[in-house]
């Protein structure tokens, strides 16, 4: 159901910090004509953890009212409170999202069993396809392959974004949860080695900007047009670079507006990039062929 090139979605901002929506209904139709395979709204990249409850459910509702379903949204819907998820779930569901992106609990740091149990109430309460974010660099837990493949038995549970970036990992939950669970990268430098270790596509922060090019190296990759998909991984190598040389959003927001998308605006506890991070920004996206 899920491959190719999805977006992890930025959620355009005002210089007064409340959503364009507008703005934001203009990004997500953008992207879909680019040729992004899907939409991922309201995760980390959308300032979820800054949203409140109302605003994360009306960015959902405007992404799947503009995408009419040309391509499947998947909504942001973690949170580290299992009930908390779980209302977000059944408004993701009931908006009409094709699935509902669950990251691990970050801060309470709960065991394997705790996520088994927060995964499971979540999916028993709402049928709706759901894929597990397991991102340890921001939630400081990693769920365990074991973990995974218990959870991978619940019908509702159907794939996972690994942000992990580690290669061995897509190998070892294609050999313990099988080949027909979902596996997609959430680590832009790694999404074509990932695809070859057993992935389907990437959740992308970088194709917030470079939707189309995003969209063709995955195209490429799935059709084995081998040279071609590295020629684009090359090309984009910059572009990642700088994406990630501060915590993100930040920088890609900072990207968007050079594009004219947003205005270069994230929430607080985020600060605006630093001059030398803009810098570094422009000029990648200048080399990437995304600017002049």
């Amino acid at each position: 159901m899920f491959k190719g090139s999805l977006v992890a979605l930025i959620t355009p901002m005002r210089e007064d910090g409340s959503i364009d929506e507008k703005a934001y209904a203009e990004f997500v139709d953008w992207q879909i004509r680019e040729g992004t395979d899907g939409v991922v709204p309201v995760g980390t990249t959308g300032e979820s953890p800054t949203l409140s409850h109302d605003e994360h459910k009306r960015v959902v509702e405007i992404t799947i009212d503009v995408a009419k379903g040309r391509v499947p949204v998947i909504a942001g819907a973690g949170s580290n409170s299992t009930e908390e998820a779980i209302d977000l779930t059944r408004h993701a569901r009931k908006a009409g999202a094709d699935a509902a992106l669950i990251v691990t609990p970050y801060y309470n740091k709960p065991t394997q069993e705790g996520m088994y149990l927060h995964f499971t109430a979540i999916a028993d309460a709402v049928d709706l396809p759901i894929i597990i974010y397991n991102i340890p660099p921001r939630s400081v837990i990693d769920m365990s392959v074991e973990t995974m493949a218990r959870l991978a038995r619940h019908r509702n549970i159907i794939g996972v974004k690994d942000a992990t970036a580690n290669l061995a990992r897509p190998l070892q939950t294609r050999r313990a949860c099988g080949p027909a669970f979902c596996q997609l990268s959430g680590e832009d430098h790694t999404a074509l080695a990932f695809n070859a270790a057993g992935g389907v596509g990437c959740i992308s922060v970088t194709a917030n900007v470079a939707p189309r090019l995003c969209a063709e190296m995955q195209g490429a990759w799935r059709a084995g047009r081998l040279p071609e998909a590295m020629a684009i991984q090359d090309r984009l190598l910059a572009l990642h670079d700088a994406l990630f040389s501060e915590t993100s959003p930040g920088p890609v927001k900072y990207a968007a507006s050079l594009l004219g998308k947003t205005a270069n605006k994230c929430r607080l506890p985020l600060a605006p990039p630093a001059e030398a991070t803009r810098a570094r920004v422009r000029a990648a996206m200048t080399e990437a062929g995304l600017l002049n």
